[in-house]
């Protein structure tokens, strides 16, 4: 029988073999882990620096800081929301989807030789039981505002 230590171990062993490679590859594109992060929830959104910050439990700015990075690296950029002319959001530039689309591709091969071992419905199964234990609903975005990631 498992035990609730046992979910524990297994749930720790994971996260830090997943932050090893996102480590990794981030150090691969001179990127730390928290702008990964942020690449991930700014796929295919755009969101407010205060948004950002309190998701990634940073404050304003030291948001700030690694958003200004990131445009200087012409990752990002800072515009008007559509909407509302007076709110100012943060969102990827052409080279910063192009960037993401790169690590994703780069994780995706890191990670495979663990899925590839899975079945489909195996796959299935993890990301159900992933979405449950991240208190996800399936299907829900898993970053402010409207987050890839993740």
């Amino acid at each position: 029988m498992t035990t609730a230590d046992d979910v524990m171990d297994a749930l720790v062993r994971t996260a830090f073999e997943v932050a090893g490679v996102l480590t990794r590859i981030g150090g691969e594109h001179d990127m730390s882990l928290t702008q990964l992060r942020v690449l991930g929830i700014l796929r295919d959104r755009r969101a407010r620096v205060t948004e950002l910050a309190a998701y990634l439990g940073l404050d304003k700015s030291t948001m700030s800081g690694l958003i200004d990075r990131a445009q200087r690296r012409g990752l990002l950029t800072r515009g008007k929301n559509p909407e509302d002319g007076r709110v100012v959001e943060v969102y990827m530039t052409p080279a910063g989807h192009e960037l993401a689309g790169r690590v994703e591709d780069d994780i995706r091969r890191a990670l495979a030789p663990v899925t590839d071992r899975l079945d489909q419905e195996q796959r299935d199964r993890l990301v159900e039981l992933l979405d449950i234990v991240s208190a996800r609903s399936p299907r829900t975005p898993a970053a402010p505002g409207p987050t890839t990631a993740s």
